[in-house]
C-alpha cells in the first residue's frame, strides 16, 4: 500500500518535471513565431484519440494541453474517445498527436493504473 502511494507521488512529481519541459519548449517556439518577420504557422484543429477513461484523467490531459503555450483544448467528443485540440502550429499532425499521447496522456493513465 505504501509502496504504491510513493510510486503515485513520484508519477506526479515526473509528470509535473515533463510539463515543465514541455511550457519551456513551447513557450520559446510561441515567442519565436510571435516576433518572426515572415510567419510560417500552419494552425490546425486536431482530433486527438484519447485512451483514458477516467473524469479525472481526461480533464488532466484537457488542461495539460490547454496549459502549454500554442495548443488549446477545445472539446472533449460525447463518447469521451477524442480530444478537439487547436494548435498553433501543426505542420505534420500525426506528430503533434503522437507527442500529447506519448508526452502527457501515458504518464497520466500510469498514475491512474
Amino acid at each position: 500500500m505504501i509502496g504504491r502511494i510513493i510510486r503515485r507521488w513520484w508519477l506526479v512529481a515526473l509528470l509535473a518535471l515533463v510539463f515543465l519541459r514541455e511550457l519551456a519548449k513551447s513557450s520559446w517556439a510561441v515567442a519565436r513565431a510571435a516576433f518572426a518577420v515572415e510567419q510560417r504557422n500552419t494552425p490546425a484543429i486536431i482530433a486527438v484519440p484519447i485512451g483514458l477513461r477516467t473524469d479525472f484523467g481526461i480533464a488532466m490531459l484537457a488542461n495539460l494541453v490547454s496549459l502549454t503555450p500554442g495548443t488549446t483544448s477545445l472539446h472533449v467528443s460525447d463518447d469521451r474517445k477524442i480530444l478537439y485540440v487547436h494548435c498553433l502550429d501543426a505542420p505534420v499532425v500525426d506528430e503533434i498527436v503522437a507527442d500529447i499521447k506519448d508526452t502527457f496522456e501515458r504518464r497520466i493513465a500510469e498514475i491512474e493504473a
